[in-house]
């Protein structure tokens, strides 16, 4: 199947906030890992703070050369859940996917991710949080990194207001 030599790509899921420890011990092992983060930032009570996340919860990626590595003792690995498998063997990686997520880290090593707005100018929203919490509007447009512009009614006209982009839902 795989030919001697041949380190391929392959995906371990961790146990609930595990990927730390199942990296170390992965590592400690002799086993590569790759385990893409991205920057969050969170609000909470006026303070906005950043922090790195995993891009996919509760997974990383191992290289592994099925022929000549010991691949079954990822599965009793401190941290780890189970190596996907189909059936018996561990399901590979399709070539390339690790090199284009990698492609898109910048130079401290966290993926970027492409902002896009997840409405269209027009579309109808709801304010879920804050004090315009329940309102409706309409989307206008992404105003920067964190925040959209809607219109609300109020006082019998439409008014521009700025606002966290988490606050905002599909009405």
């Amino acid at each position: 199947m795989t030919e001697a030599g041949a380190m391929r790509w392959y995906v371990v899921q961790t146990q609930p906030n595990a990927e730390a420890k199942a990296a170390l011990n992965l590592r400690r092992q002799g086993f590569e890992v790759y385990w893409p983060r991205y920057l969050k930032q969170r609000r909470h009570a006026r303070k906005v703070d950043v922090a790195a996340k995993p891009l996919f919860p509760r997974y990383m990626f191992v290289a592994i050369d099925i022929a000549a590595q010991r691949w079954r003792s990822v599965q009793s690995t401190f941290g780890v859940a189970r190596l996907v498998c189909n059936g018996d063997e561990p399901a590979r990686v399709p070539d390339g996917v690790v090199d284009v997520i990698r492609a898109r880290e910048d130079g401290n090593g966290f993926v970027t991710l492409d902002i896009k707005p997840a409405f269209a100018p027009g579309d109808k929203v709801r304010v879920v949080a804050g004090a315009f919490a329940e309102s409706r509007g309409l989307f206008a447009n992404l105003a920067d990194h964190d925040r959209v512009s809607i219109l609300l009614e109020m006082l019998g006209r439409k008014v521009r207001v700025l606002i966290d982009a988490d606050m905002v839902a599909a009405a």
